[in-house]
């Protein structure tokens, strides 16, 4: 099936009352028929739910569909973005060990491997796409690569193919962050990604009306004990050695559970998440183009344009557009704080994804921890605003920028 019938379609349960959307199994705890059957779930030898923290069966419908968009082995939902990234990176790593990542990260993923430095888990940060710098930063503790599909907000877009072709030479997966993406734009699991991770809270949800991420093994991966050790005793099931340790261990006991109400929200969302990102990423383009012919004392960045350095990857990984988001340049912070307050349509709030226009300012918000390398590695500066485009009719858009700037 095509991936706007997958949306409606795949991972559907068949309802007794004929439901055509999975019921919101808004319970903690599910009662089974003989204490045989609890203990039978609970040692892993029986099917079933037993406790929401563990699995729930709206949650298990979410996971299921995504799945099967990405393309993978098994989803894991969890309580948020940052941690489905915990989750696929701790799951593998311990002490000792080091990641090497994209520079031009999100700001809270920033935050997050300074936390698990703690954990004595090390990042080393290279250039994306720099080949030479990447295959420079590998030593005997390097376990994993992660990245971003196109940074947030530098906007940058790894190479996908190439970046798997050197983590597999070297024997570690890569994990690949596909929120600004998403499977409609980039199968990432088809282009070598071993783990792939959505902040389903932007724009699988599409609404800004829950928290939520979700991460999927390929199951293309081949660990090993020595390598992965934490891994040692769950390498019995074969290619889904991954999953089985994150459902039976650090999952479960560290309780990043999606609630059902949420992962209910999220199937409601996705079923337009096509129909979305094809108004967004157009838009997008658009408005990226409208600012680039009307303003040379603004600097615009969006992978679609020509002028963008990303611009000729950007063509061979993403189909169906080049995403929702654009940033702006406009010369100081002041001017930005004034632009954005003076706009009418878009919200100033620190979200993407939403079918409504966002704005934020990166340097002052979500990147505000970061460290004056970090904001250049990520392309944050003081004057740049993010532009998360929504789906209104862009003419209205544009007359709402061209009066705030003017």
């Amino acid at each position: 099936m095509g991936f706007n019938t997958d949306l409606l379609h795949a991972g559907k349960i068949k309802d007794s009352k004929g439901a055509t959307l999975p019921p919101i199994y808004q319970s903690s705890a599910f009662e089974q028929e003989t204490s045989e059957d609890l203990a039978g779930i609970f040692g892993g030898r029986k099917m079933g739910f037993c406790y929401t923290r563990v699995a729930n069966p709206t949650v298990s419908a979410f996971e299921e569909r995504i799945n099967k968009l990405e393309g993978g082995l098994a989803s894991v939902a969890c309580a948020s973005g940052m941690a489905a990234i915990s989750m696929a990176l701790l799951n593998i790593l311990q002490a000792g060990d080091e990641i090497i990542s994209s520079a031009s990260l999100y700001g809270g993923s920033i935050d997050l491997f300074r936390d698990i430095e703690a954990f004595g888990i090390k990042t080393i940060y290279v250039k994306n796409n720099d080949w030479d710098e990447i295959e420079n930063a590998f030593t005997d503790k390097t376990k994993v690569v992660f990245a971003e599909t196109i940074g947030n907000p530098c906007l940058d877009v790894t190479d996908i193919d190439k970046l798997a072709e050197i983590a597999h030479s070297h024997g570690v997966p890569l994990v690949l962050d596909n929120t600004t993406a998403t499977p409609y734009l980039v199968k990432a699991i088809e282009h070598g990604a071993d783990i792939v991770v959505n902040s389903s809270s932007k724009y699988i949800n599409g609404s800004s009306n829950s928290i939520s991420g979700i991460l999927t093994d390929s199951g293309n991966f081949k660990w090993t004990k020595d390598r992965y050790p934490v891994l040692g005793e769950y390498l019995k099931f074969g290619k889904f050695a991954f999953v089985s340790k994150l459902r039976n261990g650090l999952y479960r006991n560290v309780g990043v559970c999606l609630s059902p109400l949420n992962a209910y929200l999220n199937i409601i969302g996705l079923e337009t998440l096509g129909l979305r990102m094809d108004r967004q990423s157009d838009n997008a383009y658009q408005l990226a183009k409208w600012f680039e012919e009307n303003y040379k004392d603004i600097k615009v960045n969006y992978p679609g344009l020509e002028s963008s350095d990303w611009h000729d990857v950007a063509k061979r990984v993403l189909k169906n557009g080049y995403g929702g988001i654009l940033t702006i340049r406009v010369g100081s912070k002041e001017r930005a704080f004034e632009i954005m307050n003076k706009l009418q349509i878009p919200y100033i709030l620190s979200n993407i994804g939403d079918t409504k226009t966002l704005v934020v300012h990166p340097s002052s918000t979500i990147s505000l921890h970061s460290t004056e390398k970090e904001l250049e590695d990520s392309g944050v500066y003081d004057d740049l605003i993010r532009i998360s485009v929504g789906i209104e009719d862009i003419e209205d858009l544009i007359a709402d920028f061209k009066q705030a700037i003017n």
